[in-house]
């Protein structure tokens, strides 16, 4: 799989995202990394590191909306627990409890087919109901109206 293309969209200052060093109130910093691409499939990963002082239980799959350049939701685009909606997407290894002590992370599969159309931000959080922050992945999702964000569950780190 090659990399994803580097972005045209400008992005915008005033969306709020989470800053790459330092430790959020709620313990759990979110990275995402540059992705892949391949015959029209998308994948990008998405990392959660407990950066707080305490352990952090994650159990199931994150919770994620797909943003536009201006911060707004993508219309149209629904992100998805699994990866059965992504045509080609590798198998969901389905959700198990995890518990991340200090300076532990666990790892997120994010997968879309091609569309036209660039998001920009991600909002993430590590499950439904969860604190949430936003991320900017190193490129924009050619994700677009009418398509499906397939997340795999939480798993442990390698």
């Amino acid at each position: 799989m090659s990399a994803l293309p580097v972005p045209t969209a400008s992005t915008s200052a005033s969306v709020p995202v989470q800053q790459a060093q330092g430790c959020p109130p709620s313990g759990l910093r979110f990275t995402a990394d540059e992705g892949t691409a391949a015959m029209g499939l998308r994948a990008m990963g998405l990392d959660v590191t407990n950066c707080g002082d305490r352990p952090q239980e994650l159990n199931g799959y994150p919770a994620i909306t797909v943003l536009d350049e201006s911060g707004a939701p993508m219309p149209g685009v629904r992100a998805v627990q699994g990866t059965d909606d992504v045509s080609m997407a590798p198998d969901d290894p389905g959700p198990r409890p995890l518990t991340l002590d200090p300076g532990e992370s666990a790892h997120a599969g994010l997968y879309w087919r091609m569309h036209a159309e660039d998001a920009v931000y991600l909002r993430v959080a590590p499950e439904q109901g969860g604190d949430a922050v936003n991320v900017r992945p190193p490129y924009p999702l050619d994700i677009g109206p009418e398509n499906v964000l397939g997340t795999t569950a939480w798993q442990p780190s390698r």
